[in-house]
């Protein structure tokens, strides 16, 4: 199957789910629970060997370590930025901490930034653009999960006890990096056998999105309203000249460049919405933010990148 294939048909696993779940979200009873059992279920089940095959898959040169690196430190001062904004503007407890999950947090994966990385640079550049997403995984469960569980926002941040974090089902994506890494460590290849990804990575997506759209209301797409205009600045404007400008002095090639200045655009993650039906945050909120942030992205940024891709990204 080609890669334009499968983008198009994850596109539909995306579009699909997310209307149905939308349609039932007011007939379905105990909304809430439904959409953490589904999250649950996808953690613990569906995303620990997707995590553990991709992973015993990479074979990393040294420069590609700029690659995390910098997705991290964008990450870092998204984050940084939404402290900054909710603290301005006021938001209530539970709704800044959303806001700032979803200025930090990317959707840098397959279904966006790893497509765009791709037709900007072939196969190389979504290869290269997986290996810019080895920081997600230990950032959002370590960082961002023990954010968005803090029942105060003026609760000095303090972690979880190893104990309790690590054998909770929540974070056995984590377990699977954690695996994955120690085995190679000892010098162990990935068997070549068959492993159904497309199919684990079909499932997952449209339970996600599913799960989307049980919590999204069309009274949540207001993209004037000022968390949505200070988002997409954050996103769109603030974050990849700091890429730009990071990339100018870093000592790598042009097409590690490309991929982290690529990657520095992409609206809002996924995992935003997910980690806000965990703890039980504002999910509307969360998922008006990624609605939004994602269409200005497809229909704004998106052409403008497409058709400038000559002079920003030579």
């Amino acid at each position: 199957m080609s890669l334009e294939l499968k983008f198009a048909l994850f596109q539909l696993v995306i579009i699909i789910p997310f209307l149905v779940g939308n349609f039932l979200s007011h007939r379905l009873p105990n909304l809430d629970r439904l959409a953490r059992r589904l999250v649950i279920i996808n953690l613990s089940i569906l995303e620990p060997p997707i995590i553990l095959w991709t992973v015993l898959g990479l074979s990393l040169a040294p420069a590609m370590i700029y690659l995390p690196i910098s997705g991290a430190v964008l990450a870092l001062v998204g984050f940084l930025i939404g402290k900054g904004v909710v603290s301005r503007f006021q938001f209530e407890n539970k709704s800044s901490r959303v806001y700032v999950i979803c200025s930090s947090l990317a959707n840098q994966g397959f279904t966006m930034g790893g497509f765009i990385c791709y037709l900007f640079a072939g196969e190389k550049g979504l290869g290269l653009s997986n290996i810019f997403l080895v920081f997600f995984i230990p950032f959002t469960f370590l960082f961002i999960f023990g954010y968005a569980s803090m029942e105060d926002r003026r609760e000095v941040f303090r972690w979880k006890s190893i104990k309790e974090f690590l054998f909770n089902l929540r974070n056995m994506p984590l377990l699977a990096i954690i695996v994955a890494v120690a085995v190679r460590a000892f010098g162990l290849q990935r068997p070549d056998v068959y492993f159904p990804l497309d199919i684990l990575l079909t499932i997952a997506i449209a339970i996600y999105y599913f799960t989307l759209g049980i919590n999204f209301k069309l009274s949540d797409l207001n993209p004037l309203k000022t968390e949505h205009v200070t988002l997409a600045v954050q996103k769109f404007i603030i974050l990849p000249a700091l890429a730009f400008g990071i990339t100018s002095f870093l000592p790598i090639s042009n097409e590690l460049k490309l991929i982290i200045r690529l990657e520095s655009f992409m609206p809002v993650a996924v995992y935003a919405v997910i980690s806000s039906i965990m703890f039980n945050l504002d999910s509307r909120k969360a998922s008006g933010l990624f609605v939004v942030n994602t269409l200005v992205f497809v229909f704004v940024v998106f052409p403008i990148l497409f058709f400038l891709r000559t002079w920003l990204f030579s």
